[in-house]
């Protein structure tokens, strides 16, 4: 399942077993082709059900239970093709935990189930290579990501003591106490109103421009851009390492050729040989009286 629309299948040598066969089958571009148009269809019909209800919402349903039923017949192939290889992958894992939730009862105690079925259109990720390698990049980022996230959680923890006992007794409907100067420079850590936070703050505190400027600088200009650098970093790991796997695959079937040329050279030597010594065995012959 990592072959996108328009995107050749990449040969692969399978053994001549059945198994061999289903693996082949299941990874041909039509056949991925086609479990991206029904995971996009399926999409398009959860959305669907949202708007609609009495005999046109239980239609959708029906068409759903049928695409849920595609989904489950295609993973039950791809386990019996693969065999315990299919546990091995994340993709996988993550494929059977999505449609496995629709599968659960949606009664009254687990009607929320019934909402998690839109999970199943993030299979597409799976169907998808380059959305597949800027998953992997965040999940390669996510280290890098709990540093730089410490390090935001502690320069606003600091600013939130200062911002306290600077403008707690003036502003306290914005710095009354530490849980809520956090919330406040949250908010504006996102850029929202905080231009309107300051002037009212700045009211009791003309220099308190100052603090807001610092902390916008090094927060929302510096840490938060930290985390972008962190994911493009992932990101490229992962298409460095794409980049030597397609260098080995490239060595190697140079590899492959050469050997094959040179057995094509000893095949062709030793053809010339017994046909010499045929020639010279068919000359002696007529030569004897």
């Amino acid at each position: 399942m990592n072959q996108a629309i328009g995107t050749p299948a990449e040969p692969r040598l399978e053994p001549r077993t059945w198994r061999g066969r289903l693996r082949t089958f299941l990874d041909q571009r039509w056949f991925v082709n086609l479990v991206l148009v029904v995971i996009l269809a399926n999409a398009l019909i959860l959305g669907a059900e949202t708007m609609v209800s009495g005999a046109a919402y239980e239609i959708l349903m029906d068409i759903d239970h049928i695409m849920l039923g595609f989904f489950v017949v295609e993973l039950l192939l791809r386990i019996v093709a693969n065999g315990r290889q299919f546990f091995r992958d994340p993709w996988n894992l993550f494929d059977l935990a999505v449609v496995g939730i629709a599968l659960l009862p949606a009664s009254e105690s687990l009607s929320a189930l019934r909402a998690l079925r839109v999970l199943r259109v993030l299979r597409v990720i799976t169907v998808v290579p380059s959305l597949r390698r800027v998953v992997d990049g965040l999940l390669r980022a996510v280290p890098g990501m709990g540093a730089v996230g410490a390090l935001l959680v502690l320069v606003m923890y600091v600013s939130a003591v200062i911002a306290t006992g600077l403008f707690g007794e003036s502003s306290d409907e914005y710095f009354g106490n530490l849980g809520i100067s956090l919330f406040t420079l949250f908010q504006a850590m996102t850029g929202e109103a905080w231009p309107d936070i300051a002037r009212t703050v700045m009211v009791a505190h003309p220099w308190a421009w100052i603090f807001f400027v610092l902390y916008i600088l090094v927060v929302s200009f510096a840490v938060l851009n930290l985390f972008i650098a962190v994911i493009v970093n992932g990101m490229e790991e992962i298409s460095e390492e794409e980049r030597l796997d397609d260098e080995q695959k490239d060595e190697r079937l140079d590899a492959l050729a050469a050997q094959n040329r040179e057995i094509l050279v000893e095949l062709r030597s030793l053809r010339a040989k017994l046909d010499d010594e045929g020639g010279g065995s068919t000359a002696g012959a007529g030569a004897t009286p």
